[in-house]
């Protein structure tokens, strides 16, 4: 009888991110650990392994397929009102202990994920294009389990999809290393990273290093990618005043361009001790994002009770140019030129290019997975 693990074995290909060492060994830079992998031996990740001195990497099929509102990655700056394709792959390089896509994230970590392998689907990157068309989708995006670790099939279906006029699109933990990131950026129209915490002892709690994380966003948008940043704001772990204000200035000495996603924690996983996040708590972070610089601050995951923050406003004449409930837009205002039509303002982003085109109270196409 095969195992989860058989099968993704069986489900895999030599990959491009690594380098060769003595006795057969090799390391691994698709994610920040640069996991140093001796033959026969698998990375953090446990999808990545050394065969006879070469690195085997995931290749070839899909554990979650889903079509989504774009801003339920969420992309609020990203072609507003249209679909994406979002595609996934199993494994994981964090453990996080609150994680909705435990399911998928942690196979071969956790044994209550060896059922994953039911979502196992071999596809073609034609395949995805077909379904990316049949669901209207304007954005193919690689999430659910961590796209880093899988980032040689992601582009090889970038490839494709791109070529079809599609963009591409990664909702990352943001692990990355610089060789990753330049291996994506010709591929990758936008970039969502989770910024989990402004302390590194939380980050060693989850599996990984804030400096890791924190370089991958200035590299990201250095390298012309569109950033949007999510921090899910957890009652006792990370919704201090002061580590708040610490990811608001952080994001605004980059850019007050990047949108900031403040998003509230539900009980889920292993993590069931904190209460749920109080709507109290998103405005607090949304208000210290917005004194901080940040020009757009939204708060998600409790659609109709956050007012102004789920909606986009012009920074300078501060006219409503994009109203948001949930994940429907309905009210769409910035000009074919990406400007306000109030004061002719730019609104950083990636719009559409016919605003009449854009989709007003709708929510999306749903999509089960193949």
């Amino acid at each position: 009888m095969s195992t989860l693990a058989d099968v993704l074995d069986n489900l895999t290909q030599e990959g491009q991110l690594y380098e060769t060492l003595e006795d057969k060994s090799l390391r691994c830079y698709a994610c920040a650990h640069r996991c140093l992998i001796r033959e026969g031996k698998r990375g953090i990740c446990k999808v990545r392994f050394n065969e006879d001195g070469k690195l085997r990497v995931p290749w070839g099929y899909i554990g979650a397929l889903q079509s989504d509102p774009i801003e339920k990655k969420p992309f609020f700056h990203v072609m507003p009102g249209t679909n994406a394709l979002t595609f996934g792959m199993l494994g994981c390089d964090y453990h996080c202990g609150y994680c909705q896509n435990w399911l998928t994230s942690q196979a071969l970590r956790d044994p209550k994920s060896d059922q994953s392998e039911e979502l196992v689907r071999k596809i073609t990157p034609e395949g995805i294009l077909d379904i990316a068309r049949q669901s209207n989708a304007s954005v193919v995006v690689s999430s659910y389990n961590e796209p880093l670790i899988t980032s040689e099939w992601a582009v090889n279906i970038f490839k494709v999809v791109k070529a079809a006029g599609l963009m591409c699109a990664f909702v990352s933990n943001g692990n990355a290393t610089p060789e990753v990131l330049e291996f994506l950026s010709p591929y990758l129209s936008a970039y969502k990273i989770d910024l989990k915490s402004m302390r590194d002892k939380n980050y060693r709690q989850l599996g990984g290093v804030l400096k890791h994380v924190l370089d991958s966003i200035q590299r990201a948008h250095e390298l012309g990618l569109w950033v949007e940043i999510v921090t899910l704001v957890i009652p006792g772990f990370n919704d201090s005043n002061d580590e708040l204000w610490d990811a608001a200035r952080f994001l605004n000495s980059i850019s007050p361009d990047i949108p900031w996603h403040v998003t509230a924690f539900h009980k889920d996983y292993k993590m069931t001790d904190p209460d749920n996040t109080p709507v109290k708590s998103l405005l607090r972070a949304s208000e210290i994002g917005r004194e901080a610089g940040l020009r757009y601050v939204y708060a998600g995951n409790i659609p109709g009770s956050v007012g102004e923050y789920e909606s986009t406003f012009c920074p300078n004449c501060n006219q409503n140019v994009i109203q948001r409930t949930g994940y429907t837009i309905t009210e769409y205002q910035i000009t074919s030129a990406g400007k306000c039509p109030h004061c002719d303002t730019e609104i950083p982003g990636l719009w559409p290019s016919d605003p009449n085109q854009v989709n007003l109270h709708s929510v999306g196409i749903p999509l089960p997975i193949y």
